[in-house]
């Protein structure tokens, strides 16, 4: 039962990893593809670090894995922030489709 449980918690984090990336590469400016990826960063983060935890019972290994976590809890939406901050401040605008 961890086992599948795991093997679903890996492919939702993989899948999750696979829609950022598309949408980094089809949105049409830097905020848009920020937030894709922003979004989507921690949530996929999250699941595969919580089927690889599945799979390291409870041990070091998955002490570990969570710390993991905590850290890229805090920093990547910090990051995502400070980049979308830096590229404000130094006058980039997004792009508006206007019909």
């Amino acid at each position: 039962m961890i086992d599948i449980l795991s093997s679903i918690f890996l492919l939702v984090g993989a899948a999750l990893g696979i829609v950022g990336g598309i949408g980094i590469h089809r949105f049409p400016d830097f905020y848009t593809r920020l937030h894709a990826i922003g979004i989507t960063d921690t949530l996929s983060a999250l699941m595969i670090l919580l089927g690889l935890a599945l799979q390291a019972g409870w041990s070091i290994a998955a002490f570990k894995l969570a710390l993991i976590f905590i850290f890229l809890f805090f920093t990547s939406p910090t990051a995502s922030h400070a980049l979308a901050y830096a590229a404000q401040h130094s006058g980039l605008k997004p792009k508006l489709d206007q019909k």
